[in-house]
């Protein structure tokens, strides 16, 4: 005879399973966050990019972003850099990348 499957114990192991990928997910976000440079916009500042952002229906914005983005990922020295012109000039360098960044997204 073939034993009774554990419904509740296999539910229980996707909800953890579920919260782990969350967390997970989260942490990279705030690492994508820190390592583009956009912790030092405000919470208020980060969240209107980001709607205009998702806003956006031009495929070809859309493409040249992810074209941009993974330019970024493959460009270690270019991270390590973005770090220490914050590091050395503070908030200074990052508003005004932040603003054209904005700027544009918002002219869409």
């Amino acid at each position: 005879m073939r034993k009774p499957r554990d419904y509740d114990a296999e539910l229980k192991a996707l909800e953890e399973k579920t919260r782990e990928l969350k967390t997970r997910k989260v942490q990279q976000l705030g690492e994508l966050v820190i390592a583009t440079g956009a912790d030092a916009l405000t919470a208020e500042e980060l969240a209107g990019a980001l709607v205009a952002l998702t806003e956006n229906t031009d495929a070809g914005k859309k493409e040249a972003w992810a074209k941009r983005g993974a330019a970024f990922f493959r460009s270690k020295t270019r991270r390590s850099a973005k770090a220490a012109d914050r590091d050395s000039s503070g908030a200074q360098t990052q508003p005004s990348s932040a603003q054209s960044a904005s700027g544009g997204a918002g002219a869409a």
